[in-house]
């Protein structure tokens, strides 16, 4: 029988583009990247397909970064999402995803499949996939340019020359930190708690979100919990909390999650109690510096590139996987013009949901905000496109343009702005 050594690719001498990092940030900049006739090596510790911890659901602007990427049909059999079915303090409201740019739908795919499927497409595209080693070292010149990273697969060490190197390694990101990436826990940040139960109901049209999370004992927690429906009989439970290094997370997510997954039973028809849990922390809102140097830059989870409200960074890591791709052809040093590209497309927004977030993290403004504002259906609307990601620069509507004026004023009295 042939040995799961032998069975797997070669490691190759050199790159044009070498990606590290297979999940979906990494995976879309290596399909993008081979589409274009790079010679592309998108590389992973892992062996696919694999677990991550993750709610599994696809903003409407995640299934419009797919269908940019190519992927046009994949979603064509997968469960189509309306919107967010939002509790809390005795009041249901059920908003519809807005309109936007992106399309109506969302969607909902398990990463163990998603991911793989993901960089499966990478490889019908031409990159050159090495799984099961890890990137443990890179070599630079006195410029600072990488000219070999060094991998590791068991005991075997191998050296790659490169050209530019994507840094895609997720929320730990070994080779970012390497490099210089350093994670700042002084805005906020996401401690999640994810597991998977069967449902009667796991074709529903509506992903459930609670925004009044309690612990066993009634007490009110600084997170909220979500159910999404998956469409193959099971539904992905979990619950998340926002902490900052001055007020951490405290909660017991295990227990905090079992809880959860007994309040939702009835209402999602569980038949199951929940099984496979997880737990992780993740860095949000840009709050990362060394992002960057003259032919690497981080995207994605390792890039922070995520919401601090929600915790949501699928269609961030799909978007900035292409980004990094179209910046090589424009960009022969990367040390300031990836940070500056992050900041222009995220840095307000990011901004204003940080301080947002920041807030959230103190339990006496939970109910003070949301008792009200879930009965409110237009404040629901704005909740669900700041949530949803559905606000760009292109938008001109008043919601729109007051966002982006908080993130202007935030961002100008941050002492760290994001990517910085």
């Amino acid at each position: 029988m042939t040995s799961a050594t032998s069975r797997r690719a070669a490691i190759p001498d050199s790159a044009d583009i070498l990606v590290v990092g297979a999940g979906p940030a990494g995976s879309a900049a290596a399909a993008h990247a081979a589409a274009g006739g790079a010679a592309t090596v998108l590389l992973d510790a892992a062996e696919f397909p694999r677990d991550k911890t993750c709610g599994d659901g696809l903003t409407p602007r995640a299934v419009s970064a797919l269908r940019t990427l190519g992927m046009t049909e994949y979603l064509d059999t997968r469960p189509r999402i309306r919107g967010l079915a939002l509790h809390g303090w005795g009041a249901v409201q059920q908003v519809p995803w807005p309109a936007s740019q992106f399309g109506p739908f969302g969607s909902a795919v398990a990463r163990t499949e998603f991911d793989d499927d993901l960089r499966r497409f990478a490889l019908g595209r031409g990159a050159h996939m090495v799984s099961g080693t890890k990137a443990i070292d890179a070599e630079r010149d006195s410029s600072g340019t990488i000219t070999a990273v060094t991998v590791q697969r068991g005991a075997q060490r191998t050296r790659i020359r490169v050209g530019q190197v994507i840094v895609a390694d997720g929320v730990k990101s070994s080779l970012g930190k390497q490099l210089g990436r350093q994670w700042h826990r002084d805005t906020a940040y996401g401690v999640a708690g994810r597991s998977y139960a069967d449902s009667q109901l796991s074709d529903a049209e509506w992903m459930g979100s609670h925004l009044e999370l309690r612990d066993a004992q009634g007490e009110l927690l600084p997170g909220y919990g979500w159910v999404f429906p998956l469409g193959d009989g099971t539904v992905n439970v979990g619950v998340g909390a926002l902490a900052t290094a001055q007020r951490p997370a405290s909660m017991a997510l295990r227990p905090v999650l079992e809880h959860y997954a007994q309040m939702v039973t009835d209402q999602w028809q569980l038949t199951s109690g929940p099984t496979r849990i997880t737990s992780a922390l993740l860095p949000m809102g840009g709050a990362v510096s060394g992002v960057s140097g003259r032919n690497w830059m981080l995207i994605g989870d390792a890039a922070a590139c995520v919401n601090p409200l929600n915790g949501e960074g699928i269609d961030y890591a799909l978007e900035t996987g292409r980004m990094a791709v179209d910046l090589l052809a424009d960009s022969r040093d990367h040390t300031l013009t990836w940070p500056a590209l992050l900041q222009r497309e995220y840095g307000g927004a990011f901004a204003a949901a940080r301080r947002a977030a920041g807030l959230l993290t103190m339990p006496q403004t939970v109910p003070l905000l949301g008792r009200p504002g879930i009965r409110s259906a237009a404040l629901m609307d704005v909740v669900v496109r700041v949530m949803g990601n559905l606000l760009t620069g292109e938008d001109t509507d008043l919601i729109a343009r007051a966002w982006r004026s908080a993130g202007s004023v935030v961002s100008r009295f941050e002492t760290r702005p994001p990517f910085s």
